[in-house]
């Protein structure tokens, strides 16, 4: 049984129909008494770094995911690099890490130090205040998931969430295959 800590999923409940998280898979990176910070993992942009960092003299084309509906015109990043040399970050799940700077992280990629499928980047964020986040997963708004780097950076966001629920197992792989509209079924 997962517990509600930084590096698990949050998975959005069928029953969850906010337009912000339906059918959203979030990597939770900080959860604590004050509150809990998580990113979006499935909700690509049509934008490309170089769109949202002007005069950052970017050389490579990274896509750009909403990390959430909070603070949207915040950059944020999650990597596989453990480096110094990319700035202060901490590892979520084995193999993931949250932050760095991203001036740093800039000049690594241009001078191909690092390769771009190595990074993700999210515009905002998903937060929640002091118990807040407890209170929906006790309402079963969100199903806590293993949180794994594959799921990172190796699924297509299109089929996140079903494949974190088919990981799971047992009822969460049968309700996996639940339509989006369920007048479908």
């Amino acid at each position: 049984m997962m517990t509600l800590e930084a590096g698990a999923m949050l998975v959005a409940g069928t029953e969850l129909n906010d337009s912000n998280f339906k059918r959203s898979v979030i990597l939770l990176c900080e959860h604590g008494e004050p509150g809990s910070f998580g990113l979006v993992l499935n909700r690509p942009l049509e934008l490309k770094l170089a769109d949202v960092t002007q005069g950052a003299d970017i050389f490579f084309d990274a896509p750009v995911f909403l990390g959430g509906p909070v603070q949207p015109n915040t950059l944020h990043v999650l990597h596989t690099k453990p480096l110094d040399n990319l700035g202060e970050s901490s590892e979520v799940v084995p193999g993931v890490y949250w932050g760095s700077d991203f001036e740093k992280v800039r000049d690594a990629l241009n001078q191909k130090k690092v390769s771009p499928s190595e990074f993700r980047f999210f515009l905002g964020y998903a937060g929640w205040g002091a118990g807040q986040l407890a209170g929906e997963v006790a309402e079963a708004a969100w199903i806590l998931a293993q949180g794994l780097k594959e799921f990172v950076f190796d699924f297509p966001p299109e089929k996140l969430w079903s494949a974190v629920l088919r990981r799971m197992g047992g009822d969460y792989a049968i309700l996996a295959n639940t339509p989006e509209d369920l007048r479908l079924n």
